[in-house]
């Protein structure tokens, strides 16, 4: 398979709005007030965002969105990585809007679609449980109907945005053993229902989080509950392959502050970086950089194919960018010194994101082993 990795003038254009948008010079300054702020994150840049008409992005145009590509939103999340940003980006659009497009029923999508496009939805979606280990299939949580009503009891940890989201997609059992495939039902819950109980948290990389607790909340079934598992192997694939590529926007901006630094940091009278040692050490740093960055463009290329090819080779592409990212992250510290782990420095900000790739998806040997239940890379897409 032969790819044009040139963007078009269209793709440019939306690199060159979020960067001048997110601002990435100014990160520390957004996290160090969103520590004081009760949500976490300003509504007032989710709204600007939204004023951009970023938050269509990966909708389809009968649906109100504009219907961007595997690759374009690559490219997004790329800047809102560089800029690490903290609004709910990941929830609402990579998760909860991957849930409303691939699960939703028709009337769902015309529903919930325009408020998340017009900035006055954000969703979260509830997945992990305590002691699933990143299994994809194991849900705990249990769904029964009553009454024609859907009542849900269990729990869900680190929820990303769990605490703020208008309304959250939930992940139950409707039938079958804890870890079987089928049986996985997906439910809206809104943020205010009876039964639900969250306890909110800062992750280590200044997102919010929850722990969420469901005793018989009523939820509404999106779209066909028969159908949840397919739709949930579809929403953490694309999962993957947006953490891909945010991760390598936040290695492509520590690289940058690393050879900065290293350009302008004097010892014995001349730049660091005169030293051959760490000269080499950069060039590893680049290697990685880039070798994150075409795993980037092979998981968007493998979000064209269906089924078990597409999360292999997203398992695959995950698994080498875990690699770069933990590289980067350790190397990029080490050659700043001390100064790369201050709250005042952008690069710190930049590592923890990275930092939570693995407690996100899993270690390279997790992401491997899922990689081999899906049989491999078997030639190629």
């Amino acid at each position: 398979m032969t790819m044009d990795f040139a963007p078009s003038e269209e793709q440019r254009l939306l690199v060159d709005t979020l960067r001048r948008a997110l601002k990435a010079d100014e990160a520390v300054a957004r996290i160090l007030a969103s520590l004081d702020q009760t949500s976490g994150w300003s509504r007032l840049r989710w709204q600007a965002l939204a004023d951009l008409g970023v938050l269509a992005l990966p909708f389809e145009e009968a649906d109100g969105g504009l219907a961007a590509s595997p690759e374009t939103m690559m490219l997004a999340m790329i800047e809102f990585g560089r800029a690490v940003v903290i609004e709910p980006v990941w929830s609402t659009l990579i998760l909860g809007g991957s849930a409303v497009r691939h699960a939703g029923s028709a009337a769902q999508r015309e529903r919930l679609i325009a408020r998340i496009i017009d900035g006055s939805l954000t969703l979260a979606f509830a997945h992990g449980e305590p002691g699933s280990r990143w299994q994809r299939t194991l849900v705990r949580t249990r769904a029964r109907c009553t009454d024609g009503q859907w009542h849900l009891t269990g729990q869900k940890h680190t929820v990303l945005f769990g605490a703020s989201a208008d309304e959250i997609v939930v992940s139950a059992r409707c039938f079958g053993s804890d870890d079987a495939a089928e049986g996985i039902g997906l439910f809206l819950v809104p943020a205010a229902a009876a039964g639900l109980s969250r306890k909110g948290y800062r992750t280590q990389d200044a997102l919010e989080a929850a722990d969420l607790v469901l005793d018989e909340v009523v939820g509404e079934p999106l779209g066909d509950t028969s159908l949840g598992a397919a739709a949930l192997e579809r929403i953490l694939d694309d999962a993957t392959a947006g953490a891909i590529a945010e991760a390598v926007g936040a290695m492509e901006e520590a690289l940058q502050l690393t050879i900065g630094y290293l350009k302008t940091r004097q010892q014995f009278g001349r730049p660091i970086g005169d030293f051959q040692a760490l000269q080499h050490r950069a060039a590893n740093l680049y290697i990685a950089v880039e070798q994150a960055r075409s795993m980037a463009f092979y998981a968007a290329a493998a979000q064209h194919e269906a089924g078990p090819a597409r999360s292999a080779a997203l398992a695959a592409a995950l698994a080498v960018t875990i690699t770069s990212a933990r590289l980067v992250a350790e190397e990029a510290i080490q050659l700043h010194g001390g100064i790369g782990m201050t709250m005042e420095y952008r690069l710190g900000h930049l590592v923890k994101r990275l930092a939570m790739l693995e407690p996100r998806f899993g270690s390279r040997e997790v992401v491997l082993d899922q990689l081999a239940r899906h049989g491999g890379l078997a030639g190629e897409m």
